[in-house]
């Protein structure tokens, strides 16, 4: 038997008031595990997308179903890595890591356990006393993607979290995000600007127009996982690259598009 999707987005549409149409016809669906990247002009509505996905705002029309439920019946299910840390600085890294657990009741020493478990994961153990002042960027960036981790989520919403970076630590937090992900299965729904970092992260990249947000194209990454530095060097990798990052040029050129295309060239 098929697996059934985990989100299904079916002729999805966001408008906030009486303003124009953020989001229009949007139609996918996403199977567990998938990693899927999102790329296109900015203002196309990629971060709007993930709101939709976590129920923090509203669908204007069509249906959106996440793992068989309304996104607000699903929220304990999904965790969101925002743009920036967020991190309150008057916590240490341990206490930030516990703070959605313990908002949801979980008793101290199942936070404990769990806060050491994932900060392992992100290989920030020995940081667990420290405060965000004395972390670096990456530093704190990792401490985020733990505080989401802690709360065991099926899916992973992660907005651009990397973008602010420079490009070797964003290169190294891309290959330590993929380690994670090899031992928790969770479905990923990654926002970037970097083609480069959507092809070396995903499974499926959908390539949205604006002016309303539509996705215009889909792509398949056939890369095999685990992907490492030796991935970046490959010749399939640099085509990927260059031809995802064609499709995007001409996409911004171009009127918006509706509904998804294949793009079998690549």
């Amino acid at each position: 038997m098929p697996v059934p999707p985990i989100v299904e987005f079916r002729e999805v549409a966001k408008r906030f008031g009486d303003g124009p149409v953020v989001l229009d016809a949007i139609s996918f669906a996403a199977r567990p595990g998938d990693f899927i990247s999102l790329i296109g002009p900015s203002g196309c509505g990629k971060s709007t997308l993930l709101r939709l996905l976590a129920g923090l705002s509203p669908i204007s029309a069509g249906k959106l179903i996440v793992d068989g439920r309304t996104p607000d019946d699903a929220a304990a299910d999904l965790a969101f890595v925002f743009q920036e840390p967020t991190l309150l600085p008057w916590l240490s890294v341990a206490h930030n890591v516990e703070v959605p657990q313990q908002l949801r009741g979980v008793a101290p020493a199942e936070r404990t356990a769990t806060r050491r478990r994932v900060l392992d994961l992100v290989r920030l153990g020995e940081k667990s006393s420290a405060y965000p002042r004395q972390l670096s960027g990456g530093q704190k960036m990792r401490v985020s993607i733990a505080r989401a981790l802690a709360l065991s989520p099926k899916i992973l919403l992660l907005d651009d979290p990397f973008g602010a970076l420079d490009e070797m630590t964003r290169e190294h937090l891309n290959e330590e995000l993929l380690a994670i992900r090899g031992q928790a299965a969770w479905t990923a729904f990654f926002v970037t600007h970097s083609v480069a970092e959507a092809v070396f992260l995903s499974n499926r990249i959908l390539v949205m127009s604006s002016a309303p947000g539509r996705v215009h194209t889909e792509i398949a990454v056939p890369l095999p996982y685990p992907r490492t530095e030796e991935t970046r060097l490959s010749r399939d990798y640099h085509d990927l690259v260059s031809g995802v990052s064609r499709v995007l040029r001409s996409v911004e050129k171009s009127a918006p598009a509706p509904g998804i295309a294949t793009d079998k060239s690549l």
